[in-house]
C-alpha cells in the first residue's frame, strides 16, 4: 500500500512539474516581442510566412515608354550616338587632380562612365558627377531624393557632403541661366533664399524633346555668370553652406521640361555611375500596391566577397520617397534608389516595425547598370520586375 501511495505521489508531482514547465513556456512566449532586426542578418533566413488578406488590388506594373536611342535636343541639331564600345572608357574631366597639388586625397570612387551612359533604352545617365572623385568621403549622400527634413520639406535633389571650398563642376555642357541668391523664391539678391548661392545650367541636350536643367545650391562662391557657356567638368563654384543648411554640402537637382521646383527628377537616375559600380532602384509598396512612404531599406554586402584592400563601408541605407513634390521615372515608377554601389552580391533588408517583421532578399548589383526590386508589405519581395530591357553591353567591373 505504501509503495502504491508513493508511486501515486511521484506521478502527481511529475504532472505538476510538467504543467509548470508548459505554463512558464507560454508566459515567456507571450512576454517576448518579435525580434525583427539584425539578429539573423548573417544567416540565410527565409521570409516569414504570414496569413494575408485577400488581394483586392492589382499593383500597376512599370509601363513601356518610348525612349529615343539618341539624346534629343532643344533644336534640330544632331546629337551624339550612344556608345556601344565599353572598352573605350575615357576619364571624366578633372576628376583625378586636386586644385591644390600639395594635398593628397584618396579617391572614394572610380571615375564615372563616359556620358551619355545609356546601358538600356530606359536609362538616361546623361550627367557627370558634379564633384571630383577625390573630394568626398563617404561615398553616399546624406539626404536622398524624396527624403524629408526641416519642417517636413520634401527633398527634391540629393545632398553631397564635403568641405567648404570643394570645387563644384558642371555636370554637362550648357549655358548658365541663373547665378546668385534667390533661385527658389524668384528674383535676384534674395538673401534669405533657402537655396543660398545657386547656379542653374540649361543644357545643350534634352530628353524626349524636353529641356534639361541642373541646379547647384548652397555654394560658398560662384565662379560663373549668367549667359556664360560651360562644358562638362568646368568649375562653376565652391561648396559652401549658404541658405538653409545644417553644414557644408552641395544640393544637386535635375529638372526636366521646366526650371521649376516641381519639375525635379531623382539625380541618381541621371548621374553616370562610377566605373564598375551600379545602382539599386525599387518600388516599396503596401499590400494593395500603394507607395509605402519613408520606409528604411538596408543593403549589406556579403563580406566574404570583399577584398582586404577595399573600403570597409559594407552597408548602404536608403529610404522610400515621401509622396509629395517628387516625380518618379516613367519606366521604373520607383520610390527608392541607392546609388554608388560596387558590383557584387548583397542582402537587401527591409524592417517593417509596425508589423514586427523584417524581410530579406539576395540581389546582384551589376556594373554600370540598374538592379530593380519590388516589395509589397506582407507579400515580401515579389520578383515582379519591369520588362527586361535590351542591354546594349555589360561592362566589366
Amino acid at each position: 500500500m505504501m509503495k502504491k501511495a508513493l508511486q501515486l505521489n511521484l506521478r502527481r508531482r511529475g504532472i505538476l512539474i510538467q504543467g509548470g514547465i508548459y505554463l512558464a513556456a507560454i508566459l515567456l512566449l507571450n512576454a517576448c516581442s518579435v525580434d525583427f532586426w539584425f539578429s539573423s542578418t548573417t544567416q540565410d533566413t527565409a521570409t516569414p510566412t504570414v496569413s494575408t488578406p485577400a488581394a483586392s488590388f492589382t499593383p500597376s506594373e512599370p509601363t513601356k515608354t518610348h525612349v529615343s536611342l539618341n539624346l534629343t535636343t532643344m533644336t534640330p541639331t544632331a546629337v551624339p550616338e550612344i556608345s556601344t564600345t565599353p572598352e573605350l572608357i575615357p576619364s571624366t574631366p578633372d576628376l583625378s587632380n586636386h586644385s591644390d597639388p600639395q594635398k593628397s586625397f584618396p579617391a572614394w570612387r572610380p571615375p564615372v562612365y563616359p556620358v551619355p551612359w545609356v546601358p538600356s533604352p530606359h536609362d538616361h545617365f546623361y550627367f557627370s558627377n558634379p564633384i571630383a572623385a577625390y573630394a568626398i568621403d563617404p561615398a553616399y549622400t546624406t539626404y536622398g531624393y524624396g527624403d524629408v527634413f526641416f519642417e517636413n520639406v520634401v527633398h527634391t535633389g540629393i545632398d553631397i557632403p564635403g568641405e567648404i571650398g570643394t570645387p563644384i563642376l558642371a555636370a554637362g555642357d550648357g549655358k548658365i541661366i541663373y547665378a546668385g541668391f534667390g533661385v527658389y523664391r524668384g528674383g535676384s539678391d534674395v538673401f534669405d533664399d533657402p537655396y543660398g548661392r545657386a547656379v542653374v545650367i540649361e543644357h545643350s541636350f534634352g530628353y524626349q524633346g524636353e529641356s534639361l536643367f541642373t541646379l547647384y545650391a548652397h555654394l560658398d562662391e560662384i565662379l560663373v555668370e549668367k549667359g556664360q557657356v560651360v562644358k562638362v567638368g568646368d568649375q562653376i563654384g565652391l561648396m559652401g553652406e549658404t541658405g538653409k543648411t545644417t553644414g557644408p554640402h552641395l544640393h544637386f537637382e535635375v529638372r526636366v521640361g521646366k526650371n521649376e521646383y516641381f519639375s525635379s527628377r531623382n539625380p541618381d537616375l541621371w548621374i553616370s555611375p562610377p566605373q564598375g559600380w551600379g545602382i539599386l532602384v525599387g518600388q516599396i509598396l503596401t499590400f494593395e500596391g500603394r507607395v509605402l512612404e519613408q520606409q528604411a531599406v538596408y543593403l549589406t554586402r556579403i563580406e566574404e566577397q570583399v577584398s582586404q584592400d577595399e573600403s570597409t563601408h559594407f552597408t548602404w541605407i536608403g529610404k522610400s520617397y515621401q509622396n509629395q513634390a517628387i516625380n518618379s521615372d516613367p519606366y521604373y515608377k520607383e520610390n527608392l534608389t541607392i546609388a554608388n554601389i560596387p558590383a557584387g552580391t548583397y542582402w537587401v533588408y527591409i524592417p517593417v516595425t509596425n508589423i514586427g517583421f523584417y524581410y530579406q532578399e539576395k540581389i546582384e548589383i551589376r556594373p554600370g547598370q540598374v538592379t530593380f526590386i519590388k516589395f509589397n508589405l506582407w507579400r515580401g519581395f515579389t520578383g515582379e520586375n519591369p520588362p527586361t530591357p535590351e542591354v546594349f553591353f555589360s561592362p566589366s567591373p
